[in-house]
């Protein structure tokens, strides 16, 4: 006997030796069977889905759940425009918090809304004996007041209280982590809001490192938040590289840096996994700390690398030879060369050819750089979305050459590179939908087209959110595509993206996600 039978659907099962079916069999979590196989078999539920349109649950391979939880549920200047609005939002936020000498935090901050970085002289001014730490939407920098900037150690550089990447991560490291707790709560509220959107499966990217993890024990808050039921998908955990040290292994293993245990890649079950090693290579482009290869256009910079060139080729290195899975962070093109000189020299000294090396962003990648991404098997792991809002900021400061080149689709299928689709919530909108859609007509939100070449067609870009996030995850033998076997993960649309005109396709409304094959809670608090 079947648990459920779903009937009367649409069912895009993204496998092409069955693409599409009415009937879907589940029994103990898993898919059975698909049309006249499960048809005439008794369920002990028969679900009606009257005529939707239902997918594989959507995959984001690139997120941060926990930065998204908190964020929920601090005070925010989004939307303001003017500097008088955002004092007034952050003299609120510290009255609220009450006794001097506490640190208040504010979620929002992008210079770009105001024409120009705020000012730790201009935080002081509402202040009231409070440290005030005001995190970049960007996650690549922050503004903090002159009561943090007191606390920091000598020589850390900052313009005006504004701290750039590194710079950044002195200014945290002077709070006291969060607690599991804390970090459980705000690991299920952003594990809500992914279920409304449709997604079933994510990859966290980056616990425990200095530039945005949240506590040294972080990997142990997602354990905490699954035995608390607060975990309702599946979560891949990528470890920032900053936890890696040397270790005295064997020598015939040829390890030279490590985590205690050698914990790697693999470990976990299919709820709460350990995927890549995260690694930066540069900044962002909101912050303009992307490293690019000439400047930006109307700045007299090209953007900034994380370290020594030398020093992150050999985190690379180290991190392939320890038998990782590296997702390595490359926004500019200057950062993709110096992740792709080290990916290459590390497989010519161990060749791993199912390493399934990840760029992530990949933001802006020249047209010499494809066919090494090719040749080295790497997945472009991009985030549509972007530039859906940020896209006519971002073509600005590439300039008429550059900005055909930036996120692409067609030009890394057509290489046949995997391209696999994220969203690096909370950094802007997660909709799978809405990046679809973005995916095939390449239009920002005024209208603006940018790179109408890099187009694809809506198939490869609901593959990009399915398919490729299961391959890009090593999760292909059990997600990506409504295959009998496979874990019964799937989302109900309201109607078919393939069908409905491309402007329409990110107002699709999300009728209800299935994780094991049971509807989900997909309310947030």
């Amino acid at each position: 006997m079947l648990s459920t039978r779903l009937t009367n659907a649409r069912f895009l099962t993204m496998d092409p030796g069955h693409p599409v079916a009415h009937d879907l069999g589940i029994w103990r979590g898993r898919i059975v069977g698909l049309d006249e196989a499960v048809t005439s078999l008794p369920a002990r539920e028969v679900v009606d889905l009257q005529g939707a349109t239902v997918l594989p649950g959507f995959i984001d391979a690139h997120v941060h759940l926990a930065w998204t939880g908190f964020k929920q549920n601090t005070p925010s200047i989004a939307g303001c425009t003017r500097i008088d609005d955002v004092l007034a939002v952050v003299e609120e936020a510290v009255i609220r918090k009450g006794s001097p000498g506490t640190w208040v935090s504010i979620a929002g901050y992008d210079q770009r809304a105001l024409g120009r970085h705020l000012t730790a002289a201009e935080l002081d001014k509402v202040s009231h004996g409070h440290k005030v730490f005001m995190l970049h939407d960007s996650g690549h920098g922050c503004v903090v007041n002159s009561a943090v900037l007191d606390l920091l150690p000598a020589g850390i550089p900052h313009e005006n209280g504004f701290l750039a990447e590194g710079a950044m991560g002195a200014a945290r490291a002077l709070r006291l982590p969060h607690s599991q707790e804390e970090l459980a709560e705000a690991i299920g509220r952003a594990a809500r809001t992914c279920l409304a959107e449709g997604v079933t499966a994510c990859a966290e990217a980056g616990i425990g490192g200095t530039l945005l993890g949240h506590s040294p024990v972080e990997l142990g808050a997602y354990q905490l938040a699954c035995e608390k039921s607060l975990l309702p998908l599946r979560v891949q955990l990528m470890v920032s590289a900053d936890r890696l040290h040397p270790v005295a292994a064997h020598e015939a293993d040829g390890i030279p840096r490590a985590l205690d245990l050698g914990l790697r890649t693999g470990f976990g079950n299919d709820r709460l996994s350990v995927g890549a090693l995260k690694i930066f290579t540069d900044g962002g482009m909101m912050a303009r700390t992307a490293a690019l290869s000439s400047p930006y256009e109307g700045l007299d910079h090209t953007g900034q690398l994380q370290d020594d060139p030398d020093v992150l080729a050999d985190t690379i290195v180290d991190g392939h030879l320890a038998g990782w899975q590296l997702a390595v962070h490359a926004i500019g093109d200057h950062a993709a060369d110096v992740a792709l000189d080290a990916l290459e020299r590390a497989q010519r000294l161990r060749p791993r050819p199912g390493a399934r090396h990840r760029i992530e962003h990949a933001g802006l990648i020249r047209p010499d750089q494809l066919p090494r991404f090719a040749q080295l098997g790497i997945s472009a792991v991009v985030q549509p979305n972007f530039l859906r809002y940020f896209g006519d900021d971002y073509a600005a400061i590439m300039g008429e050459e550059r900005a055909p080149w930036l996120y692409r689709g067609r030009a890394f299928l057509d290489h046949g590179i995997t391209l696999v689709g994220s969203s690096d919530r909370p950094v802007t909108d997660g909709s799978p939908l809405r990046a679809i859609q973005f995916m095939v007509e390449r239009a920002s939100e005024s209208g603006q087209v940018i790179g109408p070449d890099e187009g694809i067609t809506v198939d490869e870009a609901l593959r990009a959110y399915t398919v490729a996030g299961a391959f890009a995850c090593h999760w292909e033998d059990n997600l990506g595509s409504l295959t009998p076997g496979k874990f019964a993960d799937l989302v109900v649309l309201g109607d078919d993206p393939r069908r409905v005109d491309t402007s329409r396709i990110g107002d699709i409304e999300v009728v209800a996600t299935y994780v094991d094959g049971r509807e989900t809670d997909r309310s947030v608090s």
